[in-house]
């Protein structure tokens, strides 16, 4: 929102694509600091110390963390806002009376990348290591190796997206997302190290495809006095659904039909955010500074 706010005209969602590469590195940082762990500590130094180490280092980022909001400022939008008496004391009253549709449809746009994240995560970690045999070192190795495919879709994905629309480069990822769960059980009943490989570049390559747009999209679906209540609830909201329930509702389809129903989930999300993205207006040309 910060970053978006405060982005010169035409490139809110280059600015915007910052803080969506948080969950390439933040998983790129996590993972490798347990492969790195795992490779150099036995199970008892881990089990007896090792294990300490990533929470001492999170406590770290967290004082940082702080450190920057404190010295943060005010956007000039909401400056703007706030001169003009354009704050409301409720603002998810107004949101949930006034805007209720584009916080609905908004949340629906964002289902596909948690979809795609989750599956390609934290399901198919389990099902990799349970059904496929790898340990769970040479998974995440995999996963980790995906995940720059994620990092590098984010920034390309931004600029398309300034440079074509928003509604453009998600549609055009929803259809991928859609026919990359057909891909799903023949790339991993396959079973070979690159068909895997390439499943997990494939599906994490789309989350930042889809990703990436959401750090514009969103904002400019609403006007400043209910940005961030709307932007954050549209946000949280698509994470709920998408994100939360994934996991579980792929293990149960998993035992019920196997990788090919998993896949079907996968499609069947990417067709929710499809949907929604084309029940919305383009939003690159949306003022931010707009009253309504």
């Amino acid at each position: 929102m910060l970053a978006t706010e405060n982005a010169p005209k035409g490139k809110r969602a280059w600015f915007g694509m910052f803080p969506q590469l948080g969950p390439s590195i933040g998983f790129l940082a996590a993972n490798g600091l347990f492969l790195t762990l795992a490779m150099t500590l036995n199970d008892e130094q881990f089990r007896s110390w090792g294990w300490r180490i990533p929470f001492l280092l999170s406590a770290l980022l967290v004082m940082v963390g702080l450190y920057v909001r404190l010295k943060l400022e005010e956007t000039p939008v909401f400056a703007k806002a706030i001169a003009r008496h354009e704050r409301v004391k409720m603002p998810l009253v107004e949101l949930l009376s006034q805007y209720w549709r584009p916080m609905l449809l908004g949340a629906a746009s964002m289902v596909v990348c948690y979809a795609l994240f989750y599956i390609s995560t934290v399901f198919s970690l389990s099902y990799g290591v349970t059904t496929l045999g790898y340990s769970r070192e040479t998974f995440l190795g995999l996963l980790c190796f995906a995940v720059l495919f994620m990092a590098a879709a984010t920034p390309l994905a931004a600029w398309a997206s300034d440079r074509f629309g928003r509604k453009p480069v998600l549609i055009i990822g929803g259809v991928l997302a859609i026919l990359s769960g057909f891909t799903m059980e023949p790339l991993l009943t396959y079973g070979t190290t690159w068909a895997v490989a390439l499943f997990l570049c494939i599906e994490l390559f789309l989350m930042g495809v889809t990703f990436a747009p959401m750090g514009a999209l969103l904002p400019e679906l609403f006007p400043t006095r209910v940005r961030y209540t709307g932007a954050s609830a549209a946000y949280n909201l698509g994470g709920i659904v998408g994100a939360s329930v994934a996991p579980f509702f792929a293990q149960k389809l998993v035992a019920m039909g196997g990788l090919s129903w998993v896949g079907g989930y996968v499609s069947a999300a990417a067709l929710l955010s499809l949907i929604a993205v084309l029940c919305l207006k383009e939003t690159r040309e949306n003022d931010l500074d707009r009253i309504a």
